[in-house]
């Protein structure tokens, strides 16, 4: 199936919703269990999560849309901690079009979004290899590791890499 990226706007609160609920479960079920995930779900991928990211000021947020159904989405905005860093805080892309250049196509698109931003920054957690590898190849390099991913008291280690961003 082809996808086209672009902005998403309040209309994709519901495709994105049921899209994250999908590619969370097959993520990270073997990895926290199903029942940590639901919360995970419930407190990170909301509706009205969903919908505040979607139009938080100075952050993107993109999908593949093929005109029936979104296949991926993506989401960054700057860093208040770091100047000139950008983090993406989501790149998520459903089961059945992983390994299809979505995930890839996403990335390009949010990497040219912040044309003032040096460096790309991304959170993943330490047992996902497949994601850590995926960022590996689009130039991320692990710069440091964290115990609680997400939020205090969360218990999810984390490896945080970086990518330079072309100027």
């Amino acid at each position: 199936m082809v996808y086209f990226v672009r902005t998403a706007g309040p209309k994709d609160v519901d495709q994105v919703h049921k899209l994250l609920i999908e590619t969370f479960h097959s993520t990270y079920d073997g990895i926290y269990g199903s029942e940590t995930v639901e919360k995970l779900l419930q407190s990170w991928n909301s509706p009205s999560a969903i919908k505040e990211r979607i139009g938080r000021k100075g952050g993107e947020y993109v999908v593949a849309d093929s005109g029936r159904d979104i296949g991926g989405i993506g989401f960054a905005a700057p860093y208040a901690k770091m100047d000139k860093t950008v983090m993406l805080h989501q790149l998520y892309v459903k089961p059945s079009a992983q390994g299809d250049g979505v995930g890839r196509d996403l990335f390009a698109e949010l990497e040219t979004c912040f044309p003032d931003a040096e460096i790309m920054r991304v959170e993943v957690a330490l047992q996902n290899e497949r994601a850590i590898s995926f960022y590996s190849r689009l130039g991320f390099v692990e710069v440091d590791r964290m115990e609680e991913f997400g939020g205090p008291n969360s218990g999810l280690p984390a490896v945080v890499m970086e990518k330079r961003l072309p100027q």
